[in-house]
């Protein structure tokens, strides 16, 4: 039987790969990973900006914000497992031009998602 806290996570990540999609985003990795962690998603946002986006979902605040969840730690390990994705996956292209967003996630009663995006979240 499926971790149902796993299946809310992938239900919210495809949320936030539609939503994005939407508003002009290009969709380049899923669940990417290198020695230095994983990306939840690796796209190009409509500037030309390598990001990548952690996906936090939660259906409450009991164990805190998925913003507060996110520390300078986990920060850096998703900016170095961005720069390996650009070296490796993206055609060998300059890492300087990369950002890691956060967006959470939190599924509303009616289907639908409330979704957050925190860009530049790796300039903290």
């Amino acid at each position: 039987m499926p971790d149902p806290r796993h299946t809310l996570g992938l239900r919210g990540e495809e949320a936030v790969a539609r939503w994005l999609a939407a508003n002009g985003w290009t969709a380049l990795a899923r669940r990417w990973r290198s020695p230095a962690g994983e990306l939840d998603l690796v796209l190009r946002d409509p500037a030309g900006t390598l990001v990548g986006v952690e996906v936090k979902v939660r259906r409450g605040k009991r164990t805190g914000t998925a913003a507060e969840s996110v520390d300078r730690r986990r920060v850096a390990r998703l900016r170095a497992a961005l720069v390996d994705y650009a070296r490796h996956a993206d055609g060998g292209r300059d890492p300087t031009a990369l950002r890691v967003d956060l967006v959470t996630a939190v599924p509303a009663a009616d289907g639908l998602w409330r979704l957050i995006r925190l860009p530049g979240i790796d300039a903290w």
